[in-house]
């Protein structure tokens, strides 16, 4: 009997540990699983945008009718491809200039390390930006001399050490505003449409005018949760501590061998520069753009022009002039351009229930 109960005991152990292998029953398709069952709506997402905002509705019922696959809008997601620009689209713009030409500034004038050995023309380009700060100056080609000196004044840095170098030049205060750092700009609002993105699937870019290692080191160790593979900016070369004038079809790298900056200018990569660095780099159209310049205005029409999908592109409008270094009058030059090219302008100063959260206050 002993033997009986014992044999019994060992055959119910062994179906409840195969019962436990076996795979489970499905769902029927219309009961909600426990993770589809908590997933967070586009509209709950956005909660730091104010609810009537046109803008915020034409994103959630954007989102909603793409990712509906029985709906005549869906998109595969293979093909939910979103560009953004950087300053004045994510991040701070001017305070008091873009980022990286502070940076420039920073290192040519100011840093000890440095500034007994910048060159004639690092110099004259950095006293450039200060006096665009001071008095609203304007200087042709400024752009791409500006690309050229940060170049020239990081060469021969490790990718590293620029990285460095950046972390922590945003620990410096952001000198118009209270409770902020240079590393901190970062809008609120937005991040929250790029987080909704992500839950919806889609890949993400950011297609800037700034240098795409300053960039990284922007979004390096940020609320912005996004990798470096997915970062396009301006360019400037490449090479090996070790290589010397040698062409790259001519030389091997080696186990020794360090990446550092090369020092050379490549490309600045505004307005028409940014469909082709699209191109060159995503592979394909994507299906939303979100700028806040005429820089931006060819990214917008590229995404929106003949698209086999639904596509939208948002500007945003620096309306702002409490909680934001903004300008009425480029914003109105912005909602005109809006309502011309049948992009969706975005307001900060009604849109947005906040811009940099709380604490922060313009000086």
């Amino acid at each position: 009997m002993k033997k009986v109960t014992c044999l019994v005991l060992t055959l119910f152990l062994v179906l409840t540990l195969l019962g436990g292998c076996a795979p489970k029953e499905k769902m029927p398709a219309d009961q909600p699983t426990e993770q589809s069952a908590g997933v967070t709506s586009a509209d709950e997402m956005l909660s730091l945008w104010t609810a009537d905002a046109a803008s915020k509705k034409a994103f959630t019922d954007y989102i909603d009718a793409v990712t509906d696959e029985n709906g005549k809008d869906f998109i595969p997601i293979k093909d939910r491809i979103a560009v953004f620009d950087l300053d004045g689209t994510l991040f701070c713009e001017t305070d008091p200039n873009y980022f990286d030409y502070t940076l420039l500034v920073y290192r040519v004038l100011e840093d000890p390390d440095y500034k007994e050995k910048a060159s004639d023309f690092e110099k004259e380009v950095a006293n450039k930006i200060v006096q665009q700060n001071e008095t609203g100056a304007k200087f042709d080609g400024l752009e791409v001399d500006h690309g050229k000196a940060i170049a020239s004044s990081f060469a021969g840095m490790t990718i590293e050490e620029f990285n460095d170098y950046i972390q922590k030049f945003k620990t410096l205060p952001m000198p118009g505003y209270n409770g902020m750092l240079r590393g901190e700009g970062w809008y609120r609002p937005m991040l929250q449409i790029v987080e909704c993105l992500q839950a919806n699937d889609f890949t993400v870019y950011v297609v800037s005018g700034t240098d795409r290692f300053i960039v990284r080191g922007i979004v390096y160790n940020s609320p912005l949760d996004l990798p470096p593979r997915q970062i396009i900016g301006s360019d400037e070369t490449v090479v090996t501590k070790d290589q010397g004038d040698a062409d790259g079809l001519d030389y091997v790298f080696d186990d020794n061998d360090e990446l550092v900056l090369g020092g050379d200018f490549i490309v600045k990569n505004l307005k028409m520069n940014k469909v082709t660095v699209i191109m060159q780099e995503i592979g394909q159209q994507p299906v939303l753009s979100f700028g806040n310049s005429t820089g931006d205005a060819s990214m917008a029409e590229y995404v929106t022009s003949s698209n086999p999908y639904r596509a939208l592109a948002f500007m945003l409008c620096c309306d702002d002039t409490e909680r934001e270094n903004g300008n009425e009058e480029k914003a109105q030059k912005m909602v005109d351009l809006c309502a011309e090219y049948d992009w969706i302008p975005v307001s900060m100063k009604n849109d947005w229930t906040t811009i940099y959260g709380d604490g922060v206050t313009r000086k």
